[in-house]
């Protein structure tokens, strides 16, 4: 299993959430499933919307996990995916990686410069460590 940290060095919200708009836009045009997932259920609505607008000439199809379930990224703030996913997408802020991290081939973390956040990033690069996860690290500037 492998988790990739994308870090950006400014604490930009909104850069954190277009940046993981690329990154299931990328998976997706790859044919993975994605699993978006999110603690803050209004902070995931603002990324739903984004996934609409983020690029003129992109479509990333997506809904909400529990719904149809046909398409290939998917968004939760609650449920736990019922199998496999190719990769999750965690955009939540808790020290911890979500519990259901080990059925994704691969995890996407989504990092800002805000320190709380950046804080509680380096607590899941642990954990991942410790669960014996192969890990990079991205660090970017603001896209």
């Amino acid at each position: 299993m492998r988790a990739d940290f994308y870090v950006l060095a400014q604490p930009a919200p909104e850069a954190r959430l277009r940046l993981a708009c690329r990154v299931a836009e990328k998976a997706y045009l790859a044919g993975q499933s994605v699993l978006v997932w999110h603690g803050d259920r209004a902070e995931l609505e603002r990324f739903d919307a984004l996934l609409w607008t983020f690029a003129d000439t992109s479509f990333v199809p997506h809904e909400w996990l529990g719904e149809a379930n046909a398409a290939p990224v998917r968004l939760s703030a609650a449920a736990a995916p019922a199998g496999a996913v190719g990769v999750l997408i965690n955009l939540d802020t808790a020290p911890e990686p979500p519990p259901w991290a080990g059925q994704a081939e691969r995890v996407a973390e989504i990092i800002d410069g805000e320190p709380a956040r950046r804080e509680a990033g380096r607590a899941r690069f642990r954990a991942y460590r410790e669960l014996g996860y192969e890990l990079q690290t991205h660090n970017l500037g603001v896209p």
